[in-house]
């Protein structure tokens, strides 16, 4: 009879984290729009303003001017290359147009188009980040370990390794955890996380009586990150553990903890 309402207890508690994940996926998917994914994006149409720009033959002053377009038209922009951009006019004519120029122009919605600087525009092309942190698990000191690949510009999967220093107990966590930023191309940016792994907790010293255990482990939690430079970000972060004991309760901590990230090409 025990066994059996242990088993149902687990059973309720599993439900109870499964539709609470479920619901903070749901909505981290609609924040995120897949539309900006990296290999599907339309090309952005602008209109002139200026009298004219000029079309060169390649991307910078060095290369010949060749061709104009006037204003009022529009243009398409293909790609970008430092601070020149390769556009393409209605009639098919394609070539670079400085970043100037490009700025004295209005988006479909008629206002100005602004234009990213290269290193913040760059680090949005990077798939692999890197970041260590440090903070406050409940009040024992933290400190963790991620690597993560950028499926999307919102998207991201996250692993995690954590260590918490305790007074009487050391906890190791392992954590695979789903990141949506909505708004990648803010300089100062919220994130949303969600994840799951194992959590492992071991008594120190010879006095204390529990033994070591190993629970599975839910967590969910909102950030904010600021880009500094080409590759490095600051991250703050909260999150709420949630441990799946395996004597019928569950236990929960709270984690506050900042650091620094940095990304690389792949």
């Amino acid at each position: 009879m025990y066994c059996r309402k242990k088993l149902m207890y687990h059973h309720d508690q599993y439900q109870k984290i499964t539709h609470l994940f479920t619901v903070i996926l749901f909505f981290m998917l609609v924040f995120a729009p897949f539309s900006n994914a990296f290999a599907e994006k339309e090309f952005q149409r602008v209109k002139i303003v200026d009298p004219y720009i000029e079309l060169h033959t390649g991307p910078g002053r060095g290369y010949p001017i060749f061709h104009v377009v006037k204003r009022h038209d529009w243009i398409d922009i293909m790609k970008r290359k430092t601070d020149w951009f390769k556009v393409r006019n209605d009639r098919g004519v394609e070539g670079w147009v400085s970043r100037a120029q490009m700025e004295q122009t209005l988006t479909v919605a008629g206002i100005p188009k602004s234009f990213r600087d290269v290193l913040y525009d760059d680090y949005l092309h990077r798939r692999i980040e890197f970041g260590i942190s440090a903070g406050q698990f409940d009040n024992d000191p933290i400190v963790s370990a991620r690597l993560a690949y950028k499926f999307t510009e919102n998207i991201a999967l996250e692993f995690q390794v954590s260590k918490v220093a305790g007074k009487l107990t050391s906890s190791d966590i392992y954590a695979v955890n789903l990141v949506s930023t909505p708004f990648p191309d803010w300089r100062l940016t919220p994130h949303f996380t969600i994840g799951y792994g194992r959590f492992e907790n071991e008594p120190r010293g010879a006095l204390i009586q529990d033994t070591a255990t190993e629970d599975d482990l839910a967590n969910f939690g909102l950030g904010a990150r600021y880009y500094l430079t080409k590759r490095f970000f600051i991250r703050t972060d909260y999150r709420k553990y949630i441990v799946l004991s395996e004597d019928d309760r569950n236990d929960e901590f709270s984690e506050y903890s900042a650091g620094v990230s940095f990304f690389s090409d792949a």
